[in-house]
């Protein structure tokens, strides 16, 4: 039986992954009260006592806005202790997988962006994850970094449960329609990451960087739409430019990633968007 260690396991992708990772063998699952990751010395001091096989780190500071302020925590939480992940692994043998972001491009490209695309940061949090990739990269050891976009679920905060409550409390909503990205589930995202790893951690047949989202493209005011309209809400849903809905933290106007790579290499494809939300919005 494989030894997993999974970090950040109240997350949306975290909580998903406790149930995805269960077959394939004994999960430690941790959270920030069990190991802190602003104190790189507690991370190293957790993985030489526990020595997993496979480290999963579904933990990340992800409050956009708020990195803006604190843009040193971010950078510790999302830079820095990959990196010690990264450096451990390294010396155990372990694969890492880790979770990146859309956010680490500009959105200025007119297509999807592959994995192959110059990144360009606009945001703390984009610059962050940014560099949580590159310090996993630079220490040489096995590893999966996903980057994945607009994650949703029926756990944690996320835009599909923030436009339910509203929508319960309103007649009309508006929301942003120039920033397009393709709506991802947690739980896909989760089983994904078992398909991905259920083999020998010690192969390192795969190792690299993969975006990871579901097929197709919309709006965040399409995104709504679809959610509102799956529930039968009967207020009116106007479109607003992002102009009028100023945020501390610029967003990538196209957020859209190119998944090929992870097709052709790790035989992995999530569906369209508005398949999985309707398997989303079924669930119990």
């Amino acid at each position: 039986m494989k030894r997993i260690l999974l970090v950040g396991r109240n997350g949306q992708v975290g909580h998903e992954l406790q149930r995805t990772l269960a077959p394939l063998g004994e999960i430690i699952a941790v959270d920030r009260q069990a190991l802190d990751l602003d104190r790189a010395d507690d991370i190293r001091s957790q993985l030489r006592t526990l020595r997993p096989e496979i480290i999963v780190n579904a933990a990340a500071y992800t409050a956009v806005d708020q990195a803006e302020a604190e843009p040193e925590r971010a950078m510790a939480i999302n830079a820095v202790a990959p990196g010690v992940m990264a450096e451990e692994a390294k010396q155990l043998g372990a694969l890492l997988v880790h979770y990146s972001t859309d956010y680490v491009f500009d959105g200025a490209k007119s297509g999807p962006y592959t994995e192959d695309d110059r990144p360009n940061p606009q945001n703390a949090y984009g610059r962050s994850k940014l560099a949580g990739e590159q310090a996993i990269q630079a220490t040489g050891c096995r590893h999966l970094i996903f980057r994945t976009s607009w994650v949703y679920g029926r756990h944690g905060k996320n835009f599909l449960r923030t436009i339910q409550r509203l929508a319960a409390l309103k007649a009309e909503l508006t929301v942003v329609d120039d920033q397009i990205g393709a709506p991802t589930w947690s739980r896909m995202i989760a089983e994904a990451t078992a398909l991905a790893v259920r083999g020998d951690p010690r192969n390192d047949q795969h190792s690299g960087l993969y975006h990871l989202s579901s097929a197709g493209q919309t709006s965040w005011h399409g995104f709504a739409g679809a959610i509102l309209a799956a529930q039968g809400w009967s207020g009116k849903l106007q479109p607003i430019p992002t102009k009028d809905y100023p945020l501390p933290a610029p967003r990538p106007a196209n957020s859209v990633l190119n998944n090929h790579k992870l097709a052709a290499e790790l035989g992995l494809a999530l569906p369209d968007w508005r398949e999985a939300l309707a398997l989303c919005l079924a669930d119990e």
